[in-house]
């Protein structure tokens, strides 16, 4: 396989690089010092941005008014979102992928304007005792005449506060039936209430609450797909978002290397450059070599999934790339972090920023320890040798 970019992959890159240091870059001091609550006259700015750089909704069919991109050219975008800190790379709507799931109707109402930005969707998962096993979650939806009565908690709701309507994963009940399903819930609905706002380590330029929905009414014509599917949609979103998280450390990695070895190679400490002493040196070499390794497995779970391998196998790979990504990320933030000595624990610094906004990546999407379940299942499930590419 040939790793190199095509002309059209190079140019996404390319364009994708200026947006993120033109648009986003600047805006990084603001974010910071607002915890992430950019001005509105910002987010209007890149939001049109965003359009006229042709980066919204890269993932979905050009059909749909999407960008239409393969998993290798979303790699290679969001490898360069993933430079720039206060995860504004968010700013940049990927609309969630089960939304190509709508019907006719559907597609008016939530696809078509969530593509065009008119509309954000916040998929809604997690709760109190259902983190990374989805197949735990206690939210009902019980079967009322031509509407499902939803009742349940959800945690980590990224996007909550500005989104204005959620994907859902909830228990389908309608008697003695009982099966997993996504719901398009509309934000304005009775019995949705925000009962949580918590703030975390990293600064984001959205929230992630946590909401409750009492007895909210749901229309029947709202289930995304088909009853049953939910889990399994879902499989598929985690798929794009654990690849799309590995590609952005990766992109974080490459600035941070660029950071630290542009500091080592002016600071001088003890008569001559810190780049001279081995134990930055080689530091830095540690962070060029993992990070490349990374970056190659990252790619080739793109070619993968391009290639129409199968699903199944790539769910396994995608896990690798997010954890090894992951994984790295951490261990290049808080070497470079080293390296800058004082000055890298000062939040006008990008390594401090990235170092803190990094560590949310071993957890959300399926923590670092899922990832090496989904792994081992695979050695046995598909065996070593199908897993490694030994055969």
């Amino acid at each position: 396989m040939d790793f190199t970019l095509s002309p059209d992959l190079t140019e996404l890159r390319d364009r994708t690089r200026r947006f993120a240091d033109d648009v986003l870059v600047p805006l990084e001091d603001e974010a910071e010092r607002t915890f992430g609550k950019l001005s509105e006259e910002a987010r209007g700015r890149v939001h049109r941005e965003v359009l006229a750089a042709r980066l919204n909704a890269a993932n979905i069919p050009t059909e749909y008014g999407g960008q239409g991109l393969g998993l290798t050219a979303q790699i290679v975008m969001h490898e360069q979102l993933g430079r720039v800190t206060n995860c504004m790379w968010d700013m940049v709507w990927n609309t969630a992928n089960v939304l190509t799931n709508c019907d006719a109707d559907q597609r008016q109402r939530y696809l078509l304007p969530a593509v065009r930005g008119e509309r954000r969707e916040a998929y809604a998962i997690t709760e109190a005792d259902a983190g990374s096993d989805p197949r735990a979650i206690r939210a009902e939806a019980v079967r009322d005449g031509d509407r499902y009565l939803l009742s349940g908690n959800k945690w980590f709701v990224t996007v909550g506060d500005a989104a204005d309507f959620f994907v859902l994963l909830a228990w389908a009940v309608d008697g003695h039936d009982r099966q997993p399903a996504l719901f398009l819930v509309d934000k304005d609905l009775p019995g949705i209430e925000m009962t949580a706002d918590p703030d975390f380590t990293h600064s984001f330029v959205y929230r992630h609450p946590e909401y409750t929905f009492t007895q909210t009414p749901v229309p029947v014509a709202n289930v995304l797909g088909e009853l049953g599917r939910g889990f399994e949609l879902t499989g598929e979103w985690f798929i794009e978002e654990r690849v799309h998280i590995a590609a952005r450390c990766v992109g974080a990695c490459n600035r941070l290397i660029e950071l630290g070895t542009a500091w080592a190679l002016e600071r001088e400490q003890s008569g001559g450059r810190i780049f001279d002493h081995q134990a930055v040196s080689f530091a830095l070499a540690d962070c060029a070599a993992e990070t490349t390794a990374a970056r190659l497995l990252t790619y080739y779970v793109g070619w993968l999934y391009d290639s129409g391998a199968d699903r199944k196998l790539v769910h396994h790979k995608a896990s690798m790339a997010k954890l090894v990504a992951s994984e790295t990320a951490g261990r290049v933030a808080d070497r470079v972090v080293q390296i800058f000595g004082g000055r890298g624990y000062m939040r006008e610094n990008p390594a401090e920023r990235l170092w803190r906004e990094l560590r949310v990546d071993r957890i959300w999407e399926g923590t670092s320890e899922i990832q090496r379940l989904v792994i081992a299942r695979g050695l046995e499930r598909r065996g070593v040798g199908r897993l490694l590419d030994l055969e």
